[in-house]
């Protein structure tokens, strides 16, 4: 039995849904995982990555880096960390675009609204348990 009516069980209508989703909903899926020690502390699994959050590379060549976030490359479904770069041939360097599903948050970037998320997302989770 279906749960959504209106959402497709199609592998090939849910990549095309995946692949086109508008920047909104693309920084949504773009999340990240929370560090131990801040998973423990707002009782939250994965928030959406954003400028300014200091993240820890787990997998890939640059695994055990950590820098600040630079760009959140929508577009791309990448970011880009400071010091994560390479060489061109012509010696100028570039960004390299990492998942954020490959990164951990160990510092977050707070504000009014980013408060607010882990509020609500810690309220849900509590309700789910009790």
């Amino acid at each position: 039995m279906k749960l959504k009516a209106t959402v497709s069980r199609d592998a090939c209508k849910a990549r095309k849904a995946h692949f086109n989703a508008p920047s909104h909903l693309r920084a949504k899926i773009m999340s990240a995982t929370l560090s131990k020690d801040l998973r423990a502390k707002y009782s939250v699994r994965e928030i959406p990555i954003r400028v300014d959050d200091e993240v820890m590379i787990m997998r890939g060549n640059f695994k055990e880096r950590e820098g600040k976030v630079t760009q959140c490359y929508r577009k791309k479904w990448r970011i880009h960390i400071e010091r994560v770069t390479r060489d061109k041939v012509n010696g100028q360097s570039v960004a390299v675009g990492i998942h954020p599903s490959k990164v951990v948050i160990t510092k977050i970037k707070l504000d009014k609204d980013r408060k607010a998320l882990l509020d609500r997302k810690n309220k849900a989770t509590k309700s789910k348990d009790a």
